[in-house]
């Protein structure tokens, strides 16, 4: 695989078979991180569970400490009092049936979360097959079907994320830009690492945290000292 000037240079910088200790590791991940734009920290964790079985799923939101760096635009599904309370909240679009017939229709997605209360589930129930796949259905679980709208608008804004496994008991999640310095995103970090420790199923066995990576949009992996889990 052919990599460019400035990842080989990053590779070379450090040793890739290491494990650092959290700020040792997000230092490092910064300096790799050399592109012209300010690049995402992200977290990858590793675990010793089996995504397959449903007592093993690992899956929950967090507000970071220091939010993610990103301004998501958020969509509400609602009516009447609740759609009034979403716009005072700073949704970027408020609406009911008309957002679906707009998703349908034009294949519109300029939004990066959907909000929803739980009488407006069968409508938004129409497009499930397209927000799904697209990581966009609103979820109870993840706190984007609620009656407590004014909440959930105002912790996406504030640096809500959701982690979750994936098919290969990997939790890939944004902890950060470069541009926040290595004291913010340590915190991040740690506050990520807390919730998915307290997150542990039961049924889970043996070691949970089997290895957890930093990484920048453009830059290579550092692995991570972390024994707390």
């Amino acid at each position: 695989m052919k990599v460019g000037k400035k990842y080989a240079e990053s590779v070379k910088s450090y040793d890739r078979t290491k494990a650092y200790e959290a700020t040792e590791a997000v230092n490092l991940a910064l300096s790799t991180a050399k592109a012209k734009f300010d690049e995402t920290i992200e977290l990858h964790v590793r675990l010793g569970v089996d995504p397959r079985q449903a007592d093993q799923q690992v899956r929950g939101v967090l507000v970071l400490p220091n939010g993610t760096g990103k301004d998501k635009k958020v969509l509400v599904i609602a009516k009447g009092d609740k759609a009034d309370q979403a716009t005072a909240a700073g949704a970027d679009y408020v609406g009911a049936e008309e957002m679906v017939m707009r998703i349908q229709k034009d294949n519109w997605f300029d939004f990066d979360v959907v909000i929803t209360t739980p009488d407006m589930m069968g409508v938004v129930g129409r497009i499930g097959r397209v927000l799904g796949p697209k990581g966009l259905m609103p979820n109870p679980k993840s706190g984007t079907v609620t009656m407590d709208v004014t909440k959930a608008v105002k912790e996406v804004k504030a640096g809500k994320v959701e982690y979750r496994l994936d098919k290969t008991a990997i939790i890939h999640c944004p902890i950060g830009k470069k541009s926040f310095g290595t004291d913010k995103i340590v915190e991040n970090f740690n506050a990520l690492m807390e919730a998915i420790v307290k997150a542990k199923p039961a049924a889970a066995k043996g070691q949970y945290i089997k290895s957890v990576t930093l990484t920048s949009t453009m830059g290579p992996g550092v692995k991570v000292v972390y024994n707390k889990g």
